[in-house]
């Protein structure tokens, strides 16, 4: 495994942690993204839009006016981008070499 074969979309952490929350989820409401992320408004539209321009999530809106609700769900190639994600992650580090003690002279 090597660094190359991470998803550039998803070392932004904010990205990593939407994706991962929608994973364990059937729809996942706007408000409630943002307070588990602790992300505002504007940042989360923005990490929420790269998502769903990679064809990572589907976005669905519902109501109107202020009764209007942002819901998202993660799709398969979101779910298949996570997994590999992931698995590069996990390989690296398991495969990381242990660094010598150092010795002070």
């Amino acid at each position: 495994m090597s660094l190359a074969e991470l998803d550039p979309l998803l070392t932004a952490p904010k990205r990593l942690a939407a994706l991962g929350v929608l994973a364990n989820s059937n729809h996942t409401e706007f408000a409630f993204l943002r307070e588990i992320l602790e992300v505002s408004d504007s940042d989360l539209s923005k990490q929420m839009s790269a998502l769903v321009d990679a064809g990572y999530v589907s976005v669905r809106k519902t109501g109107r006016g202020r009764d209007r609700r942002t819901w998202f769900r993660i799709s398969k190639d979101g779910r298949a981008a996570l997994t590999s994600h992931i698995g590069v992650l996990n390989a690296l580090v398991s495969q990381a070499p242990t660094a010598p003690d150092l010795v002070e002279g």
